[in-house]
């Protein structure tokens, strides 16, 4: 990202901060557990499960075969009972350091229909055991980046964040 690039908005939440610069969403949080259990939150079915919530959607199910090239599913149930399949494909994997995964394909390399994102997650070593979480999320349009916002990305993102961190921070 250049230096010329302004942030367009910036919103913070508890201890998370959020912003939109060019085509990208971006949430920042620091946390009091290692870069390797926020990793394994990211990696692991049975944690993502358990704080992955977006808005009124939880994830209720997670396959993930976390390699370059393999695929992630995560299934979101809405309070209404509607479930909705997340695929992505990982394109980047350096564990407990980054994570990099689109949704541009649905499996191997397959396309998608309609591409709207990639995801870089960087877990980032401080000191006293502690990580600087960085979500980065890169649209492929300003419009698909404003369609997020309007998603609640600034809202529903932070309150992920903080579920995720009392999930680490718990020793799980």
């Amino acid at each position: 990202m250049s230096a010329s690039v302004a942030a367009t908005a910036v919103t913070a939440t508890a201890q998370s901060k959020t912003s939109a610069e060019g085509r990208d969403l971006v949430l920042v949080r620091e946390f009091e557990a290692t870069p390797e259990k926020v990793y394994r939150a990211w990696t692991e079915p049975e944690l993502i499960t358990q704080w992955f919530t977006l808005g009124t959607w939880s994830a209720v199910k997670a396959e993930l075969n976390v390699r370059p090239g393999g695929s992630s599913l995560v299934t979101m149930r809405g309070t209404d009972g509607a479930e909705f399949p997340n695929r992505d494909v990982y394109l980047e994997v350096v564990p407990n350091k980054r994570l990099v995964l689109t949704d541009a394909y649905t499996s191997a390399w397959v396309p998608s229909e309609q591409p709207f994102m990639t995801v870089t997650l960087t877990f980032d070593e401080l000191p006293g055991s502690r990580t600087r979480y960085t979500a980065r999320v890169s649209h492929w349009t300003v419009a698909d980046r404003e369609k997020h916002e309007e998603m609640g990305f600034h809202q529903n993102w932070p309150i992920a964040a903080e579920q995720l961190a009392a999930l680490v921070e718990s020793g799980f």
